[in-house]
């Protein structure tokens, strides 16, 4: 979500801080700033909206100093504004924050009852100014700080600097992510690697509730009982130069077109091409043919990932699958049997409702797998083993690649599953494998309706809503398509299975109601078209996106067709992603909308 840099640097660090917090722009945010030390005074420059006018204020006004902060935040408490951005203070005392202080409110009044003035609206300076009443106690920073986390309630990272102390900055993590990056005389604090990557790829991540003191030339850990404790270091896999979008007007256009080389990146990792097998490259520590259930449980676009597994590993495992929204999962208390598989989905690994879920699931005895991109991540690291999606930085907020690569591996694993379990033929696994094998080359196909699609997409970028409909595992490409089309374009859009059509959505059928149907010639193909004739009865705009085969056997005469490649029915749902995909970015793209960063949205979700 909020992002987060900390610079005990050789040089002035303001610049530095604003070039780390680009690359943290794909989290989302509404405002930004930073705090930096120079001859012992606390001085910090905040703005609000897009990093361009702090850096603007930093070119009227610089900021000198070779210890420094920043922040780039997503509103919680408080509106987006120059005041309520951080990083906040309180006498010689400044921090940033991501997270949400749950108790902050109890705390707050405590301090005004002392006699300290809040300026701002947000949880976030009620942490300052404990800071700063305990030093006033006559406490050193350090002890200080001890003191507050421990008052602290909810999920949070911070980085805190302190008038008068040059070369200390503290660090803290609960339930948010937080890295401590090394240099050479140098140190630094970072939301994730990516922040870190242009200056060290020799980072230590902090465990849930760690805090750390740093100076230029050391990393002192502590855990949440305040003992010292020692944390390895890592070579981070980011890379330095994940922020170029090359000759794409948007990241989420460039991530669009990577799809089949990330794709078949992914497939590699999982697939024996040669012999026509899936493997997975390490020992698993669950056997899929003695589990009783998966466990699903993700948010957004990977729970939809998640709902066409569901299908798949329904089908080819015949084993019985629970899909969870992982903020409803993480309250249902739900009861788990015995020697089964909890399975989350998540591009960033740090998604603070599917931590929760995994966490609880490990409580009831689970087996704990995750599928994510970062497998540096919280998830990954409290995961029993991993199937890492190898999609590389996805930056536009809507998820793109990281969706086809999900979906790609958790194919992988229904045929592995179906196999160990015998409920799948080796001649079967075979064709399954030879599919997979063809996927990059019908995402290319894929990829060439681009013109068709956008020339719609000017069309539909006049219209208030959008109603999408599918059947089988074209119904959840259903509602991602909505999504899809929310998300970035703002236009009101809702996904539904088409034989729910009659109970209830009809009624919004009319001649202004645009109707996106995903439907391949497939065995639901029949019962799709008798929804679609419904919808022309009734003088909807019909968008029929199917295959080659499809598109022949469509009778009605008003209806616009999207022709894709005719695929096997297994791999149809991570091609028909595609149109979908570029259906909301054209139409995005047409309004002028902020493509790879949508109001409101964030990249990284890691607060309730």
């Amino acid at each position: 979500m909020c992002g987060i840099v900390g610079i005990l640097g050789k040089e002035a660090v303001a610049p530095q801080l604003v070039d780390a917090l680009k690359r943290l722009e794909y989290r989302g945010y509404d405002s930004a700033g930073v705090a930096t030390i120079n001859q012992n005074k606390l001085d910090r420059r905040r703005a609000a909206g897009k990093l361009r006018n702090l850096e603007q204020l930093l070119s009227e006004n610089p900021l000198p100093g070779t210890i420094g902060i920043g922040h780039t935040r997503w509103a919680t408490h408080g509106i987006p504004n120059e005041i309520n951005a951080h990083p906040h203070q309180a006498g010689n005392v400044a921090a940033v924050h991501n997270g949400i202080i749950e108790n902050f409110r109890e705390l707050r009044e405590e301090l005004t009852a002392k006699g300290h003035k809040f300026e701002t609206e947000t949880d976030t300076e009620t942490v300052v100014h404990l800071i700063h009443d305990e030093m006033q106690a006559g406490k050193r920073p350090i002890e200080a700080v001890s003191a507050v986390l421990g008052r602290l309630e909810g999920a949070f990272s911070l980085a805190i600097i302190f008038g008068g102390e040059e070369d200390l900055m503290i660090g803290a993590r609960r339930g948010s992510p937080l890295a401590v990056g090394h240099g050479d005389g140098e140190m630094y604090l970072g939301s994730d690697s990516f922040a870190l990557a242009p200056f060290t790829d020799e980072v230590t991540y902090l465990e849930e509730g760690d805090w750390v003191v740093l100076t230029r030339r050391t990393a002192t850990f502590y855990n949440e009982d305040n003992m010292h404790v020692e944390r390895q270091a890592t070579t981070a896999l980011a890379s330095a130069n994940i922020v170029d979008k090359g000759n794409y007007k948007h990241f989420m256009e460039k991530e669009i077109h990577e799809q089949p080389e990330v794709i078949q990146h992914t497939l590699a990792h999982y697939v024996d091409f040669a012999n026509g097998t899936v493997r997975f490259k390490g020992k698993l520590p669950f056997d899929f043919a003695s589990l009783n259930r998966i466990s699903l449980s993700a948010c957004g676009t990977a729970y939809y990932a998640g709902v066409v597994a569901k299908y798949w590993f329904e089908k080819l495992a015949r084993i019985p699958v629970d899909m969870d929204v992982a903020s409803e999962f993480r309250y249902r208390e739900m009861p788990m049997q015995e020697n089964g598989l909890a399975l989350f989905i998540s591009q960033s690994g740090e998604t603070a409702d599917t931590l929760a879920s995994l966490r609880y699931c490990k409580q009831e005895g689970q087996h704990i797998a995750s599928i994510v991109n970062v497998p540096e991540s919280t998830i990954a690291r409290e995961s029993d083993v991993i199937f890492p999606t190898l999609a590389g930085a996805e930056i536009g907020v809507a998820s793109t690649k990281a969706f086809t690569c999900q979906l790609s591996v958790l194919l992988a694993l229904a045929i592995m599953a179906g196999r160990a379990r015998g409920t799948i033929s080796a001649g079967e696994e075979q064709a399954y494998v030879k599919a997979l094998s063809e996927l990059p080359k019908f995402i290319r196909q894929a990829l060439k309706a681009d013109n068709t699609i956008a020339d719609l997409a000017h069309e539909l970028s006049k219209v208030k809503h959008v109603l999408y409909l599918g059947r089988g595992t074209n119904f959840p490409l259903a509602m991602e398509g909505a999504l899809k089309l929310k998300e970035i374009s703002y236009i009101h859009a809702e996904g539904y299975a088409a034989g729910e059509l009659k109970h209830g959505p009809i009624a919004l059928i009319d001649e202004t109601m645009p109707v996106v149907v995903i439907a391949p010639d497939d065995s639901y193909y029949d019962k799709t078209v008798s929804n679609m004739q419904e919808v022309a009865a009734r003088d909807g705009r019909i968008i029929l996106i199917t295959d080659e085969s499809g598109a022949k056997k469509n009778a009605l005469e008003d209806s616009t067709t999207i022709v894709m490649p005719t695929v096997p029915d297994v791999i149809a749902p991570i091609v028909f992603a595609l149109p979908v995909q570029m259906l909301a970015y054209y139409t995005a793209n047409f309004m002028g909308t902020d493509v790879d960063q949508p109001r409101n949205l964030a990249k990284s979700v890691t607060v309730e």
